[in-house]
């Protein structure tokens, strides 16, 4: 299946001047592997794979007392492979397993930096985070990797003449016909059904769309594996139960009255200082995301955030359903009563942070509240995510009386379009990966 994060690794590769080892992290079963295993078969002669979850001996070696160039020397002799041959790429999967061999990537990089090396791993960023090794600051380069946004959905469906008229019409503030918005709407709701995870989208390709044959437990199984790896990484039994618990309140989170983060929705008893670790755990991870809140929208936004308020989302829309136990045909026909906005605002989350954005979000003192404030070449741009055809806004009218951004935009289930009275650009759900 194409990944857009492609182009981003050829990107990498022509990059001559600046040339340092890649880290790519993202969320467990994502895709990381299959697509630089992809990578490095087309766009090199030779390829080299190390799998520390299976090579114990290159782990033994990097926790020796050899010098640096001793253990270059027989890195080589136990790959049988000089690795600076020309157009040679090596990945080394599961480089978490070993501190010592991610701290020598700062070797790599000043003293064979004519070797290309790519590195993943599972909850890399949780044993980045707990590092207690140095880490070779500025000597790696480092991209994210998420599920699938509804564009590579789109692709993998076999729907790119689709997906080149909702980009003609989003450029163009032009309507699209009847049919087509249908369409594009029903593929948004199988999408919410699948999410981005590869392993649930192949199973809708494989079956041709005929979601009464989709296999639910692909996700059920995969948050399984989330927490059957957990083990691996954390401290003990009690921190492993927080943040299972924290993970299992969030779909309850977003729907609580209060639209921020309580702690005591986890536990009646629970604390700020009992639960922080467990949300960097899971941030860490990439198993959530967080929308910082913000009171006062100025540049820089990260200058404004409200610590003690923010929302969590989960990392994928398909899983938040799965947890949330919906039926696909509920799904389907939209009939999931009050959840309805806060799936959708779930799935907006996830289509913007693939494309790059930090997640923040505007409230006042009294009730009014918008979604997400994207930080923009235009400013400080609000976004309000309806999940029907409403168009009511009383939040984002509040706020674009007060700030008076360029434009604002409304996603919902309506077409698209372009008030210059209001200057609030319409935008169907489906085309929120375009923003």
């Amino acid at each position: 299946m194409k990944r857009k994060i492609y182009q981003k690794l050829l990107d990498w590769k022509n990059n001559t001047e600046n040339i340092k080892p890649l880290m790519i992290l993202g969320v467990r079963q994502s895709g990381k592997t299959y697509i630089i295993n992809e990578f490095c078969k087309n766009e090199y002669k030779n390829y080299v794979y190390v799998n520390l979850f299976e090579q114990d001996n290159i782990i033994e070696l990097y926790n020796s007392n050899l010098t640096s160039d001793e253990k270059f020397k027989r890195f080589k002799l136990l790959l049988n492979f000089d690795l600076e041959k020309e157009d040679t790429i090596l990945f080394i999967d599961e480089i978490q397993e070993s501190e010592k061999l991610i701290s020598e990537l700062k070797y790599f990089c000043e003293k064979h930096n004519n070797i290309r090396i790519i590195c993943a791993g599972s909850l890399l960023g949780v044993k980045l985070k707990r590092a207690k090794f140095s880490f070779p600051v500025g000597k790696v380069k480092m991209l994210n990797m998420y599920p699938m946004d509804f564009e590579e959905f789109l692709i993998a469906m076999n729907q790119e003449m689709l997906i080149d008229c909702i980009k003609e019409c989003f450029n163009n503030n032009k309507q699209i016909t009847k049919t087509i918005h249908e369409k594009a709407l029903k593929l948004y709701r199988i999408y919410l059904i699948t999410g981005g995870m590869p392993e649930s989208v192949n199973n809708m390709v494989n079956i041709a769309g005929d979601y009464i044959k989709y296999d639910k437990t692909i996700l059920t199984d995969i948050v399984s594996s989330y927490f059957k790896d957990m083990d691996k990484y954390v401290t003990n039994e009690s921190e492993a139960l927080k943040i299972t618990r924290t993970y299992n309140s969030l779909p309850s989170q977003l729907s609580n009255i209060s639209k921020k983060f309580q702690y005591s929705n986890i536990d009646k008893d629970a604390r700020a200082r009992e639960y922080a670790t467990s949300i960097d755990w899971l941030e860490a991870s990439n198993m959530i995301i967080r929308c910082k809140c913000i009171k006062t929208p100025e540049i820089p936004l990260e200058g404004f955030v409200d610590v003690d308020t923010f929302k969590l989302y989960l990392s994928d829309v398909g899983i938040l359903n799965n947890i949330l136990k919906l039926s696909i045909t509920d799904i389907l026909e939209d009939n999931i009563s009050l959840y309805k906005g806060i799936i959708a605002e779930n799935y907006v989350a996830n289509q913007l942070i693939c494309n790059g954005y930090d997640l923040y979000y505007w409230k006042n003192n009294s009730t009014a509240e918008v979604d997400f404030l994207l930080y923009t070449s235009d400013g400080i741009i609000p976004v309000e995510v309806k999940s029907g055809d409403s168009t009511q806004a009383k939040s984002l009218n509040i706020y674009n009386s007060i700030y008076k951004p360029k434009y604002s935009i409304r996603i919902s289930t309506k077409d698209f379009g372009y008030n210059p009275e209001t200057k609030i650009k319409s935008i169907p759900l489906y085309a929120t990966f375009l923003i």
